[in-house]
């Protein structure tokens, strides 16, 4: 029987996917810390975006190297305000996922509880709990974008000189089991068991995501149009830039989530099959489904889009 090398080899790289093990602990990352995922792709995609700035065709260099210092600037802060306030936040949902009878009521437990699993592994529960690791890019989102404006100025600067800059260390404390109580309190409340249940089955990732993005794009062209670091002249196109990038991005990861869904669905049947009696394997899942949207939007933002903002951008100002 003949045998289609290219189609073969296809095939095995393809497999490598459900059984990689930097894979896995991605995935396992995404569920465990789906906001410091999103930072780390965010970092990775963001050394995309500036390359992707700066070859759009017929727009002013000054532009150019503006929103990619913006690129830059934004993507730098958002992982490290990630790494020192949703590591510790993790960690105590952690000790509510060891020990979920120390810090919820029983009656929580039996309404999130779907019935032949494990409450860590029902709808309810995670939806919850996903509220607080991914809502707290939302609640980051205004800080990060305010400091996005008043740092871009000297990332413009680097780009202009050869000068060396000092890093400053930034240590954050964690978080005691006072945090775990806490959150085991607004998780023992009605409003919140209610809310779970309603929209456990909901696309809550995606939703999340694209809040974020909303306000802190609103924010950065809040803080940006105000700043007298950054020239006037140059204002409008960074402005129309991050608005235009914003919008495609959500309006094109919207689409693109919704046409990916079967195969989503197909490839997690395909993950549980393969990795079937994996201790981590429902965690692996939630990671795929928290992964996502970060993918989507950050192929999309970071690669795709930058070409297109870039370029409308400065029409629009020129159009002024």
């Amino acid at each position: 029987m003949k045998v289609n090398r290219d189609e073969y080899t296809r095939d095995i790289s393809f497999k490598n996917i459900y059984t990689n093990k930097a894979v896995k602990k991605g995935l396992e990352l995404a569920s465990s810390n789906g906001a410091l995922f999103g930072a780390s792709a965010t970092v990775v995609f963001s050394a995309l975006r500036p390359l992707s700035i700066m070859c759009t065709p017929k727009t002013d260099k000054e532009n150019r190297k503006i929103a990619a210092a913006k690129s830059i600037t934004s993507s730098l802060i958002n992982f490290l305000l990630m790494l020192g306030i949703s590591v510790p936040l993790a960690a105590s949902i952690k000790k509510i996922d060891n020990n979920p009878k120390k810090y919820l009521k029983q009656e929580t437990i039996e309404k999130l509880k779907e019935k032949g699993k494990e409450i860590t592994d029902s709808k309810g529960y995670i939806f919850a709990t996903q509220l607080f690791k991914l809502g707290i890019a939302s609640v980051v989102a205004i800080p990060k974008a305010i400091m996005t404006a008043g740092g871009m100025p000297y990332i413009v600067d680097a780009f202009s000189s050869r000068n060396k800059s000092n890093n400053e260390n930034v240590s954050f404390k964690g978080i005691s089991d006072k945090t775990a109580e806490r959150l085991g309190k607004t998780l023992n409340s009605k409003k919140m068991v209610k809310f779970a249940d309603k929209y456990k089955n909901s696309n809550f990732p995606m939703h999340i995501n694209a809040i974020t993005d909303t306000v802190a794009t609103l924010t950065f062209m809040f803080e940006a149009n105000r700043s007298k670091k950054i020239e006037n002249e140059r204002k409008k196109a960074l402005l129309y830039n991050a608005g235009i990038s914003t919008g495609l991005s959500i309006a094109g990861g919207y689409t693109i989530d919704k046409l990916l869904e079967k195969p989503t669905e197909r490839f997690i049947e395909k993950y549980k099959k393969i990795n079937k009696g994996e201790k981590n394997i429902e965690k692996q899942i939630q990671g795929i489904k928290i992964a996502k949207p970060f993918l989507i939007l950050g192929t999309i933002y970071y690669v795709l889009i930058p070409l297109i903002s870039t370029f409308l951008a400065e029409r629009a100002d020129k159009s002024q």
